[in-house]
């Protein structure tokens, strides 16, 4: 998926004197108050840490409470979704109007009816609201799917991710991965239908002058032919 990254990060975490005899917990603690926020300094979200620490020494800053700097390298997960990114959501409500999922177990996604594919149509089936594609009667967008989507925004200050179905590589996950072949040809059949109507629409300005063209040489062959003419009847 998309969105995920790893980092290394040179880190220096300032302790409590009362935390001298436990340092390696207090660190892990500290670590671990970063878990699904975001960072502006690593730029994402953290999702994991594997810390290592680079030495017992510790840097010891002045004040009433002599707190201690201790020095660690780490190795980060992040995520940070970007526009036009494709990731990865539990499908956790539906309704005629949009689709709710949650990315990696933290992050809600909210996809709106205008970037819902025409493809799809919304339907209750045994109680249950569904979206059915209309081309392919098996792909279903149901609780618990879960959906491939593109990443139109993310708001890093609620973690919310605004998504989009418009794309034909997007929908349930389980079935694009089982049938590729379908949806990439229907995909490659509009997009070279979408070309073509553009390289029809593109040159008609071109032939116009094409045609302009033809016909003032056809107008100079006609006066050339009318002149040798006329030449010829004034030597005779």
């Amino acid at each position: 998926m998309e969105g995920l990254k790893e980092c290394e990060a040179n880190l220096v975490v300032y302790l409590h004197p009362s935390k001298a005899k436990c340092a390696s917990d207090a660190i892990l603690n500290e670590l671990s108050s970063l878990i699904f926020t975001y960072s502006e300094t690593f730029e994402g979200v953290v999702l994991a840490y594997d810390p290592n620490i680079c030495s017992n020494l510790a840097k010891i800053l002045p004040g009433i409470h002599p707190y201690f700097g201790v020095k660690l390298k780490a190795r980060l997960l992040l995520f940070n979704p970007k526009p036009d990114m494709v990731v990865e959501g539990e499908v956790v409500k539906i309704t005629p109007q949009s689709i709710h999922a949650v990315v990696l177990g933290f992050s809600s996604a909210f996809i709106a009816d205008e970037d819902i594919r025409d493809d799809f149509k919304h339907k209750i089936k045994r109680g249950k609201e569904v979206y059915v594609s209309r081309t392919h009667k098996k792909h279903k967008i149901k609780v618990g799917t879960i959906l491939r989507f593109i990443v139109k925004s993310f708001d890093e200050e609620i973690l919310h991710i605004s998504g989009s179905l418009v794309a034909d590589h997007t929908g349930c996950a389980r079935w694009l991965d089982k049938n590729l072949d379908e949806w990439s040809q229907a995909d490659s059949t509009i997009k070279k239908r979408k070309s073509g109507e553009g390289e029809d629409e593109k040159p008609r300005s071109d032939r116009l002058m094409v045609q302009r063209e033809a016909l003032s040489l056809e107008n100079d062959v006609q006066v050339k032919k009318a002149k040798k003419k006329k030449k010829n009847i004034v030597e005779s």
